[in-house]
């Protein structure tokens, strides 16, 4: 398993009328958390591109569970859990301190710029063997 954790600070924009975190903000959180756990396993997302590469999201799902709000200081955890083969699927933990206040997952495919469904490029393909190896 490949775990990375990303830190953030709710900005008021992110916040709704009630004052808690707009639903649909924790999304670019968990992009967040996605683009730095393929950087920090040596296949920054940037790289990917310059090599006519995409990674489109197939289907995204979250459970709020307790409402972050304004100026909260949170960890998004992003996981791992499968070498993944033509699709990736990455699970996602939003946490203030201990506390975890929602949960999510997203489905991924490799695209070219064409955005046809493609095979992952060798070094992704050989970063994951080496990682989930034995």
């Amino acid at each position: 398993m490949i775990v990375s954790r990303s830190q953030v600070t709710v900005r008021y924009a992110e916040t709704d009328m009630m004052g808690i975190v707009y639903h649909a903000n924790y999304l670019p959180w968990f992009e967040i958390a996605r683009t730095t756990l393929l950087k920090e396993q040596g296949l920054p997302y940037r790289q990917l591109e310059e090599m006519g590469y995409r990674l489109p999201v197939l289907s995204v799902t979250a459970k709020y569970l307790r409402p972050a709000v304004y100026d909260d200081s949170l960890t998004i955890i992003a996981s791992l859990r499968e070498k993944p083969l033509l699709r990736i699927h990455l699970e996602y933990e939003v946490r203030r301190g201990e506390e975890l206040l929602a949960t999510g997952e997203t489905h991924h495919a490799f695209v070219n710029l064409q955005g046809h469904p493609v095979r992952p490029p060798a070094i992704f393909v050989e970063k994951m063997s080496r990682l989930f190896a034995g």
